[in-house]
């Protein structure tokens, strides 16, 4: 009776202890297939830096390129000028940078390599709160600027104050106003400074009575509420610059290192294919040629 109570206390154990090891597997499996769809779910990073004003093309293009290739995902470090994005690709910070100005002679130093993917024309736009002006001349944008006009009713709008919204000296966008129409001619000082072209955008459709200049992609992409002006009876459309009536356009291009990885390669490949090409074209860029 003993050796049979034995028996029994035995197999008891015996049985817990399958059944542990059991548990065990089974959760070690479990494990291992968490594990795999984790790994199977991995994807290649490539991190983009660029100036505010090169953010939207490069966004756009991204967008695309991560909808066909689901194992590349695509960052964007924060936007600041285009030094700033160069200074970190080449300090491995991030694999490519967007600039809107063309290579100077710094950023040639056989690390880098540069090539221009679009133009971008700048748009002079106002609040939709504006009415009864729809184009201004040289004469005219000049003297919004330098604060000679400050009021819509001397441009045949209604009884408001002008609200002038700014960019930096340095920045590309006021660089060009000033090459194509505001000459040297000092800024009013109670224009708007507004560091980044994001801030501007956001802050013009939100400002009754506000002029700002800023990207026509942008505008177009995001579908802005605000009135696009002409400037010298030209309107700001990609065919009125190929035809060499509206002049004001901004170079966009990317740098990235002289031996990429595979990953970026791959992004820099679709940038300048003829898909690529085709969603610039759509946007409202000109595709470099």
């Amino acid at each position: 009776m003993k050796k049979f109570a034995d028996s029994i206390i035995i197999g008891i154990v015996l049985l817990g202890v399958c059944s542990c090891n059991s548990v065990k597997s089974t959760d070690l499996t479990n494990d291992n297939q968490v594990t795999s769809q984790t790994d199977s779910q991995a994807k290649t990073i490539i991190k983009i830096g660029s100036s505010s004003s090169t953010v939207t093309v490069l966004k756009l293009l991204a967008k695309a390129y991560q909808s066909q290739n689901k194992t590349v995902k695509i960052e964007f470090i924060s936007n600041s000028q285009s030094e700033g994005a160069i200074a970190a690709l080449k300090n491995d910070i991030i694999d490519i940078a967007g600039s809107s100005h063309k290579p100077k002679s710094e950023d040639d130093k056989g690390e880098v390599q540069y090539r221009e993917l679009a133009k971008d024309l700048l748009l002079v736009a106002t609040h939709n709160s504006v009415k009864g002006v729809n184009n201004l001349s040289t004469k005219q944008l000049k003297a919004i600027y330098k604060g000679d006009i400050k009021n819509w009713r001397e441009l045949g709008g209604a009884d408001a104050n002008i609200v002038l919204l700014d960019r930096p000296e340095d920045e590309s966008a006021k660089k060009l106003l000033r090459k194509y129409y505001l000459g040297a001619e000092k800024t009013t000082t109670k224009a708007v400074i507004l560091n980044k072209e994001g801030e501007l955008m956001e802050t013009l459709q939100n400002t009754p009575n506000s002029i700002g200049a800023f990207s026509l992609a942008s505008s177009l992409i995001n579908e802005l509420p605000v009135n696009h002006l002409s400037l010298n009876g030209v309107v700001p459309k990609a065919q009125n610059f190929t035809s060499g009536q509206y002049p004001m356009v901004r170079h966009i291009g990317i740098f990235w290192k002289k031996a990429p990885s595979e990953s970026t390669q791959g992004f820099i490949d679709f940038i300048f294919s003829l898909e690529g090409e085709k969603l610039l074209k759509n946007n409202g860029f000109v595709p470099a040629n």
